[in-house]
């Protein structure tokens, strides 16, 4: 069965389209479990109706015209409950519905199992029999295994044909939307342009080379040419992002040098290999190597590898070069999105980014919200290739790409953009005012930073301080750990800049989705393993430099404060105070003037919530993580599209722990924050300000929307909405009562802005 099973989903892999695939299925598995009939119901949602889409043994004329109600007969039966059906004698089942034109009276044997895709039931696979006889476990099995083999399949088919605007039964479709994960948010409406790699680099043959000396000469004048045309990128996007950023493409430049890829790529041909067969093993090699990490940051430099090796192959390949129309209104589309890919199209005209992999962490994501870009990540069920020159909607809020928008929606999302642009207009005079309530209450408003780009705009939208600076930004963009006056010089920039204000510095926090590539973490479950403080507590000369680094940059500035990322237990928090004061003691000794400055602990770990009272005796200040948080206490990874709609801080779960750690901190009178996406959700911001939060930090883009927010109510107000929905035991009824407390301040209009679910 299992051969039998391998060889249907490979067939209808192969099918052109939906009829091809179905019609395959009906025929294969017929065949399969040797019955007289078996049949695909879909669901079409536009006719509210399951759809008899195909069938071997039942009258085919019948295909395409007969349908029954949703919940009507035995396949909306199963259907409903999401469950097989199997039964000696169909004719007898009160749910029994004869439809006449089928021809099925003569069968009485029936076994029904439901398609399901993310939850959603597509429709209803029947087999049949003359027979009066159960189906026995085996037979069943088959079917259900089968089913959920080709409910993907199935679901993809589905959306080809949303994409061309036709339902399972021919009728005309709207607003078929596409789940995936925000990358940067935003809306937009725009023209895709699907971009692909420059050259296959999966579809090169090895051959030996006729002239290697040729071969190596050849090869070295097209790693040139792709080496000034990352130069030339870097130029262009000169103004549209930091020079950190921009730097990206001077690491793209360095991967291609005759020490690193391009050596191995010449050492390969002077084996006796052609260039292109060289480049190609190389680069797959390579990328095997990062994708076997199971690390999604080294993931993205896979994705990188492939792109920058394509972009040799092409030139290899003596093409033209690719003449790319871009409209007025481009949504960039691709299988997999590259900083490359992005800085080719002219920023006037780039409206938006969909990439079918990749995560809120990947290169062009990060790229994507510097530039104010809406971007969606992680499109997985995305028809990306059928894109081309249609008009999509791009949701970067929700993380959702809608394909043949409806004249209504689509007025709706350009009244949204309409009202974002006058929104953003409205804040503006909120820049210099106080954060506080009508009632007086003050709460103070930091930022979270990685790059001086961010720094920039933070103090543009009129930021009290840094809550986090993530320190792992400049290690992630480069080729080597960067040394202690290197980071001296980084971190000074950012403590210049926002001097005298505070800025809290988080010592390295790699591991997880955040992997260096010249320090590979590989691990089977790398978010339950080496990340964070243990790294760098097991490695003390890289945190004791980073430490020293810090406290040097912040001469005669004094506003900088130290955080511990991902602290699990007592122990963790003594080393690390140690060895701070130990390169404290040593720049002293050195003749330094430094002073020692505040440090505290993040929350982030369920852990650390059940300790938060330990932690707060044994460090200046507390700080909650909120987006790990959430993802350790519901066990969900926001970035993986398959579960990211689990994810929500709203859960009641969440909200009784940060509730606890306030409680906890304020009980040793230390000051407690909260840094992450939450902090940045004007509706979340006013539950946390309730319970007792003294500094929210968010990012810069939604500072003046929280600040607005915070402004049009009392303390009063907040306090009795933290009561109620502490009483709730939904995420979904809390985010509701939220909103309606929103609506009656008056500032729903804001409810859009950096959700969290």
């Amino acid at each position: 069965m299992l051969d039998r099973l391998r060889s249907i989903v490979q067939e209808v892999n192969a099918a052109k389209d939906l009829q091809s695939t179905l019609d395959i299925i009906v025929s294969r598995v017929r065949k399969a479990m040797g019955t007289q009939v078996c049949s695909v119901y879909l669901l079409d949602k536009e006719l509210d109706c399951h759809v008899l889409m195909a069938s071997e043994g039942l009258n085919k004329e019948a295909v395409g015209h007969v349908s029954l109600q949703v919940g009507e007969g035995l396949v909306g039966l199963v259907a409903k409950h999401a469950e097989p059906i199997n039964l000696e004698d169909a004719s007898l089942h009160p749910s029994f519905h004869y439809l006449k034109d089928t021809g099925e009276e003569n069968f009485h044997a029936f076994l029904g199992v439901p398609i399901i895709h993310h939850r959603s039931v597509l429709g209803v696979l029947v087999v049949q029999h003359e027979d009066r006889r159960r189906f026995d476990e085996g037979e069943e099995a088959f079917l259900i295994t089968l089913s959920a083999q080709l409910a993907g399949v199935i679901a993809h088919a589905e959306a080809t044909g949303a994409i061309e605007g036709i339902s399972p039964s021919g009728h005309k479709t709207f607003d078929t939307v596409f789940p995936g994960v925000s990358g940067s948010s935003g809306v937009a409406i725009g023209q895709a342009v699907v971009v692909f790699p420059h050259a296959d680099l999966s579809k090169i043959p090895q051959r030996h080379a006729r002239d290697i000396e040729k071969e190596i000469e050849f090869f070295k004048i097209c790693l040139n040419s792709v080496r000034n045309d990352m130069r030339d990128l870097h130029a262009k996007m000169a103004g549209q992002v930091a020079e950190e950023e921009r730097q990206l493409f001077d690491v793209y430049v360095r991967m291609l040098d005759d020490s690193a890829l391009g050596n191995e790529v010449v050492e390969r041909i002077k084996m006796g290999s052609w260039a292109q067969g060289a480049l190609a093993y190389v680069a797959n090699e390579h990328v095997r190597n990062f994708e076997a990490m199971n690390d999604s940051y080294l993931s993205e430099r896979a994705i990188d590898i492939k792109d920058l090796c394509s972009r040799v192959l092409f030139y290899l390949q003596e093409k033209d070069p690719i003449e790319t129309e871009y409209h007025d209104n481009t949504i960039l589309v691709s299988e997999e999105l590259t900083p490359a890919m992005l800085a080719e199209v002219p920023k006037e005209k780039l409206k938006g980014l969909i990439s079918v992999k990749g995560s809120g962490n990947s290169h062009v994501a990060i790229l994507a919200r510097t530039m104010g870009i809406p971007t969606v990540m992680g499109a997985v069920d995305l028809p990306y290739s059928q894109l081309e020159g249609r008009e999509v909607i791009l949701d970067g809020y929700k993380g959702e790409v809608i394909t043949n928008p409806s004249e209504l929606l689509r007025k709706r999302y350009l009244e949204t953009i309409e009202e974002e642009n006058q929104l953003v207009k409205g804040l503006e005079g909120l820049k210099d005012l106080p954060c506080e309530t009508a009632d007086k209450h003050r709460v103070h408003l930091w930022v979270n930073t990685g790059l001086m780009a961010d720094v920039m705009q933070s103090l543009d939208q009129g930021a009290e301080g840094i809550g986090l600076f993530r320190t792992e930004v400049p290690f992630l963009l480069s080729e080597r750990f960067p040394s202690e006056q290197e980071q001296s010089v980084i971190y000074r920039e950012q403590l210049e800049a926002f001097a005298p204000k505070v800025v809290t510095m988080r010592t390295l926090d790699i591991g997880g989705d955040k992997s260096l590539p010249y320090f590979p973490i590989e691990e089977a479950n790398p978010f339950l393993g080496w990340r964070g403080i243990r790294v760098t507590l097991d490695h003390p000369e890289i945190f004791t430099a980073q430490i020293r680094a810090m406290l040097r940059a912040s001469v005669g500035l004094e506003n900088l404060q130290i955080m511990l990322p991902m602290i699990s237990n007592v122990n963790e928090v003594n080393s690390a105070k140690q060895l701070i004061k130990k390169a404290f003691r040593e720049l002293l000794q050195e003749g330094i003037k430094v002073k020692y400055p505040p440090v505290g602990v993040m929350i982030e770990l369920p852990a650390a919530v059940y300790q938060a009272r330990t932690l707060a005796k044994m460090v200046d200040f507390i700080s909650v993580g909120s987006n790990d948080l959430t993802q350790y206490l519901l066990a969900v990874d926001r970035n993986n599209p398959r579960v990211a709609n689990l994810y929500t801080a709203f859960h009641p779960a969440v909200l009784s722990a940060l509730q606890q750690v306030v409680t906890m901190a304020q009980a040793e009178g230390k000051p407690v924050s909260i840094c992450g996406e939450m902090a940045g959700d004007p509706g979340a911001a006013v539950l946390l300000m309730a319970m007792g939060f003294d500094v929210l930090s968010m990012n810069a883009a939604a500072l003046l929307k929280v600040k607005s927010v915070i402004r049009s109510l009392t303390m009063e107000v907040a306090q009795d909405l933290l009561e109620q929905v502490m009483e709730l035991d939904d995420a979904q009824m809390i985010r509701s009562a939220v909103d309606l407390a929103l609506y009656n301040a008056g500032v729903d209009r804001l409810l859009r802005s950096s959700r969290t679910n």
